[in-house]
């Protein structure tokens, strides 16, 4: 099968599989502003995120033959660069500091302010939570692991993980509040 000019994704990743540096090449660009993108959802550093979506890269590039036919290379790619970028915010946190947060009691009485941000305004407005809220409320609400995962993840309790999401969204919405006040 001689290979077309601009081939589809399931022909560019089929010539990956089978080492075609030229394919590799047109996979990299069509995808990375998408890897780019999540990755500096979790690692604010311009340097670091375009670290992790390199290696991230590397990691398809060697894996791409358990890449099966039938799934969602989107899908797939995502959870690639999503622990990627969790491997770098792990070297520069200290989550054994992160203690279990059982005694609190989360809260649900959230305005619906939050609910009508748009992306780019949460996004903007999360560069104010700290490490951990930030990396919960990607997780959770942004890419739909749940909290069971998280706490996988991220080696600390469940609970912690929903307390992190309450507190998040805590500071999400008294953010908004102040922007909203100093906004008329």
């Amino acid at each position: 099968m001689s290979k077309p000019q601009t081939p589809n994704l399931e022909e560019l990743i089929h010539y990956c599989k089978s080492g075609d540096l030229q394919s590799q090449e047109m996979l990299y660009k069509h995808f990375y502003g998408y890897a780019l993108g999540i990755c500096l959802r979790y690692l604010y550093n311009r340097e670091d995120a375009l670290e992790a979506v390199n290696d991230s890269f590397i990691k398809v590039f060697k894996s791409i033959d358990s890449f099966r036919e039938d799934a969602h290379f989107k899908a797939w790619f995502r959870k690639i660069l999503v622990n990627t970028a969790l491997d770098y915010k792990r070297k520069n946190m200290r989550f054994s500091q992160a203690i279990e947060l059982v005694d609190t009691e989360p809260q649900t009485t959230y305005s619906s302010a939050l609910d009508n941000l748009s992306a780019k305004d949460i996004l903007g407005l999360m560069k104010n939570l700290n490490e951990t809220q930030s990396l919960v409320f990607n997780l959770y609400e942004i890419d739909g692991y749940s909290h069971k995962e998280i706490g996988k993840m991220l080696n600390i309790p469940e609970s912690s993980s929903r307390t992190y999401l309450t507190r998040a969204k805590q500071t999400l919405q008294s953010l908004l509040i102040t922007h909203s006040i100093y906004k008329r």
